[in-house]
């Protein structure tokens, strides 16, 4: 039986990025060809309600009807299957061992997926408040500390999720794109895979096309937490790796070690 790998975060950090590097490893199957934006499961399945209203950007992560979580109206077997059959027919390969869904609003509900899953793995990609503000900004109107607070209070929610999973993944987008060949070892290391080293890895983030500014001291500790700091600073942070195998663990940990800094 196939195995899921969910992939989310907010709109605009990185995940489709993250998605196309490791649905090019070996033995992992992705949604391709779909007509839905950005080949999204979310959109492909008719279980759990889902229109653009459910999933707008800087609004459905702290939307408590957007929270799905063990235990709630989802959690039943008519939902785990007609999820796992309306998303079928889109993976490709067919026979891979692996099944990525990318969907941002997987953010807020991998706590759900888990338990109709229990097998299924997760990785979230965070990318620093004033570039996720400032990538989105063509689309919804807020002001700046507006979205810093949905930001924060997002994030908050995804930690406190994050600590009922199995195997989850927490990683910044702007490591990834400065060091892309370690993630993707990483990648391959969390799901027991042979790493490749053909793909096109992309370098470099765009966060300096977004403006940074000064926040409230309050708020620069929330920021601090993930690494971040006001003006688009950045600090050393420790991905979060959870998984059940020690040697899972050592493996992901070892990967991102192993190069600080690639050219």
């Amino acid at each position: 039986m196939a195995r899921y790998v969910f992939v989310g975060g907010l709109h605009r950090s990185g995940t489709s990025i993250v998605s196309r590097m490791i649905a090019s490893l070996e033995n992992v199957a992705s949604i391709s060809d779909a007509p839905v934006p950005e080949n999204e499961g979310v959109y492909l399945q008719g279980a759990i309600p889902h229109t653009a209203l459910h999933g707008r950007p800087m609004h459905f992560a702290t939307d408590p009807a957007q929270h799905h979580i063990e235990g709630g109206s989802f959690d039943r077997l008519d939902v785990r299957d007609r999820i796992a059959s309306d998303w079928e027919k889109w993976f490709q390969p067919q026979d891979a061992p692996w099944r990525l869904e990318k969907s941002p609003v997987n953010f807020s509900r991998m706590r759900l997926y888990q338990q109709l899953f229990p097998l299924s793995q997760f990785i979230v990609v965070i990318r620093h408040p004033q570039a996720v503000a400032g990538a989105v900004a063509k689309w919804v109107d807020l002001a700046q500390e507006e979205a810093l607070d949905h930001w924060i209070e997002a994030h908050g929610r995804m930690q406190g999720d994050a600590a009922h999973l199995h195997s989850v993944m927490i990683l910044r987008y702007e490591d990834i794109m400065e060091r892309p060949r370690a993630h993707m070892e990483a990648f391959a290391a969390f799901l027991q895979l042979e790493p490749r080293y053909d793909f096109a890895l992309p370098s470099g983030h765009r966060n300096d096309a977004y403006p940074g500014w000064t926040v409230t001291p309050g708020r620069e500790a929330s920021l601090a937490d993930w690494g971040y700091g006001p003006g688009m600073g950045q600090q050393d942070y420790v991905p979060i790796v959870r998984h059940p195998l020690r040697a899972v663990r050592e493996g992901v940990s070892a990967a991102l070690r192993r190069q600080t800094r690639e050219s």
